[in-house]
């Protein structure tokens, strides 16, 4: 676990916001951030007693633009402003086909998988302009150069998360502020079980529903991905921005 540096915990002092960090992947990064040395505010759409301990929660819901300000304002009023953002808030439901995708579950889908990352950057991001530094990673998937039909607006969403998360980038880092992305495979956290199952029951073309071996031979844990999440964020990634990390056990690289 990536806690200690040269001897100090490396977040001591940094105040840090994630998204969606009541389980799975996000919780993850929250433990890692405090065991670094952060203070950490985290959210989700409604209270909940799994969010990791010592870390502050407000329930909000990062899809809307008034649930984005409401955050904002807590990051401000609990920590004083943020030096660290984690764009973890993600996921869709899989569809037969990518034609049946109502079009309200697109507009879910780019609410929580694009939006609310644009909405709290705008929104953060002036207070660590003002400070000249500050680090932002947001977590893509590791399937969007591959889309399946099932998942097409999730991916669809991710992949202009990543285009932006480029342009971004170029835009802050005259101000010392990095934006990175963290591009995860197959994890083994409880939204992403679920997932799986409902993929694997859809009535599809065949092989449609299938679901590709992992070539390392086992699934992704939470603290996998947090560990590159910590990288991308930490002093030892001080020249990288604009990047995306993909953490997938070769999953998608074949």
């Amino acid at each position: 676990m990536t806690t200690i540096e040269n001897g100090t915990k490396a977040f001591a002092g940094k105040r840090a916001l994630v998204t969606g960090g009541s389980r799975g992947i996000g919780a993850a990064v929250v433990r890692q951030l405090l065991a670094a040395g952060a203070e950490v505010l985290t959210t989700a759409r409604t209270a909940t007693s799994t969010v990791p301990e010592k870390a502050n929660f407000v329930a909000a819901d990062v899809r809307t633009q008034a649930g984005a300000a409401a955050l904002a304002a807590a990051a401000r009023d609990v920590l004083g402003g943020v030096d660290i953002l984690v764009h973890n808030a993600g996921g869709a439901r899989p569809h037969p086909s990518g034609s049946s995708i109502p079009d309200q579950e697109w507009q879910d889908a780019l609410n929580l998988n694009l939006l609310s990352a644009v909405r709290l950057d705008a929104l953060l991001t002036p207070g660590m302009r003002d400070r000249k530094s500050g680090a932002i990673v947001h977590i893509s998937s590791a399937a969007v150069p591959t889309p399946v039909p099932p998942f097409l607006h999730y991916t669809a969403a991710k992949a202009a998360l990543e285009n932006y998360s480029r342009g971004l980038s170029a835009e802050l880092a005259p101000f010392g502020i990095r934006v990175n992305v963290v591009s995860p495979g197959r994890t083994a956290t409880p939204g992403g079980e679920q997932t799986r199952e409902e993929w694997a029951r859809l009535d599809t073309a065949p092989g449609q529903g299938d679901v590709p071996a992992v070539p390392l031979g086992r699934d992704g844990q939470p603290d996998d991905i947090a560990e590159a999440v910590l990288f991308l964020l930490s002093d030892r990634a001080s020249w990288l921005t604009g990047s995306s990390l993909v953490v997938d056990g070769g999953e998608f690289h074949r």
